[in-house]
């Protein structure tokens, strides 16, 4: 587990979900349980309140405007970017805004892509990958005849990491790894991993979509060269995504898009480009976004990652034993480190049929392959029932989910 087992959390939890309106919504008759947190989590009033804040008090675009809105804006905006830096161990400068990990990764890739991979290079993902970790790759690799390598998983939901050590050679320019994987909620040894790639000069990416929302994050630390996340796993709005560079990689990558902002000078003799991280960040960007973002931020922090994960294991823990209970039920992914998260399957019965008639009592879960199709092949499947937990679930969440669960069971028999 992410959180030491056995802490005990003090926050009143009670109080906190009283700041997600959404937790209020009755479907059917019941009341609403939301357990597809790592697909998107909910949002506290605070940030709601900051997007209609933005519009109704300093709505301006942000940079060019020498007006009293426009640096009001600007200043907003950029002390989100102070914040984020400062909450990873980055400089402010390494941080650049996007829509999200999937417009995150697939900048990276392309702008690899262009600058130092040619024939025959090799690029490491894991089995375990969203697509959003392999789609772009394979683009790329398809455009300039790159090879990609796939790290196993065991059968435990772990990275095979002898089967790692043996695919990294001096053709190795590139691993993209995820740091939490959102179908079996595997924690990977990410930093022993990077390691070990820049032994063959190979630089580490790090999809930290999942993990960013239950645990503290420093890159200092983990030695990622670069590293993907969105808002809207982390109470924040959607649209609104951070991707993290070391500042000697992000100056020599080309521009990923052009436009306004990411200029220094243009003629139509040539134009040259803005310094980072205005180098990565054309046109106008989700200012409400990224405002509400530093809103959710300030959220976290009130209450604190700690307590947040421990709070989140203590129900996991309560989760993974109840869910025991369930006849002909097969977990998939037992890994020790995991996160809040169980994905799992009934024999005999189809996962889609499953979360359709829990639905009915007000339970929401994902079913699916949840964008990652290469791991239930590995596990030959079609597919999990997937609940993952937030800090603002409580007891009652989990033991409705079980009565729910153990009700379906029965009828679809």
């Amino acid at each position: 587990m992410i959180a030491e087992a056995g802490h005990k959390t003090s926050t009143d939890f009670m109080k906190v979900r009283d700041d997600f309106p959404i937790l209020k919504t009755k479907v059917n008759g019941f009341p609403l349980v939301y357990l597809d947190n790592a697909a998107s989590s909910q949002k506290p009033q605070q940030v709601i309140d900051s997007i209609s804040n933005y519009y109704s008090n300093f709505n301006a675009n942000i940079h060019r405007g020498a007006h009293h809105l426009a640096n009001l804006a600007t200043e907003m905006f950029e002390s989100v970017r102070e914040k984020l830096a400062l909450r990873i161990g980055a400089s402010k400068h390494e941080v650049i805004f996007s829509s999200g990990t999937t417009d995150s990764i697939n900048l990276v890739a392309t702008v690899i892509g262009h600058s130092m991979i040619n024939a025959g290079d090799e690029i490491i993902l894991s089995e375990m990958e969203h697509h959003s970790n392999i789609v772009p790759w394979q683009m790329m690799a398809e455009r300039q005849g790159a090879v990609i390598r796939v790290i196993p998983v065991l059968d435990n939901g772990t990275l095979d990491i002898d089967a790692y050590r043996k695919l990294l050679n001096e053709k190795t320019k590139v691993v993209s790894v995820v740091h939490i994987s959102n179908s079996l909620g595997t924690l990977n040894p990410v930093k022993e991993m990077a390691r070990m790639a820049h032994e063959y000069g190979a630089l580490f990416m790090m999809d930290a979509a999942q993990s960013a929302a239950h645990m503290n994050l420093n890159v200092q630390d983990l030695d990622c060269d670069l590293m993907a996340f969105s808002a809207h796993k982390m109470c924040g709005p959607t649209g609104t995504g951070v991707l993290y560079g070391k500042e000697k990689w992000l100056e020599f990558f080309p521009p990923f898009r052009g436009g306004g902002e990411m200029i220094e000078q243009v003629s139509f003799r040539g134009t040259t480009f803005n310094t980072l991280p205005h180098k990565f960040e054309a046109g106008t960007p989700d200012i409400a976004g990224v405002i509400a973002f530093g809103a959710a931020l300030d959220y976290l922090d009130s209450i604190g990652m700690e307590t947040i994960a421990a709070r989140e294991n203590e129900l996991h823990l309560m989760q993974e034993q109840r869910l025991l209970e369930i006849d002909g039920l097969r977990m998939i992914g037992t890994a020790k480190q995991k996160s809040s998260l169980s994905s799992f399957v009934i024999e005999g019965l189809h996962p889609f049929d499953i979360g359709s008639l829990i639905d009915q009592m007000g339970i929401a879960v994902r079913t699916g392959h949840h964008c990652t199709q290469p791991l239930m092949d590995r596990f030959k499947v079609n597919g999990t029932v997937r609940a993952s937990l937030a800090f603002y679930n409580n007891e009652e969440d989990v033991e409705r989910f079980i009565e729910a669960l153990k009700k379906a069971n029965s009828m679809l028999r």
